[in-house]
């Protein structure tokens, strides 16, 4: 008996995990806003060291100022990717053979002389 487990003398349907399934919507919008505020505090951060440490190390603050520059672009462009593909999508084409067809003039076909115009 496939499918059914057995447990102290009682019989219960065996649960299958789906882990093929894509996550819901609500996961991927939490996880897109997520990697955001992460990008954002981390540009943040790196502002701040710029201005903390412009006297200190001035190439040090400019890697810091292009890194505060460039990652709300960054950050931006991976809150706004797609979600995920799907693990595997059917085929679009019919692998089998195709219909059978009637030649042409053969069975249930008018002859041209009773054609209407």
């Amino acid at each position: 008996m496939s499918g059914v487990l057995w447990r102290r003398g009682r019989t219960e349907p065996a649960v299958h995990r789906i882990t093929g399934a894509r996550q819901s919507l609500d996961e991927d919008v939490r996880g897109r806003q997520r990697r955001y505020v992460v990008s954002m505090l981390i540009r943040t951060v790196a502002v701040l060291l710029t201005v903390l440490l412009w006297n200190v190390s001035r190439p040090l603050s400019v890697v810091t100022l292009v890194l505060g520059v460039v990652l709300p672009y960054v950050a931006v462009v991976v809150a706004n990717a797609g979600r995920e593909n799907a693990p595997s999508l059917p085929s679009t084409f019919i692998t089998g053979a195709s219909r059978p067809r009637l030649p042409p003039g053969g069975e249930g076909a008018e002859p041209d002389d009773h054609k209407r115009t």
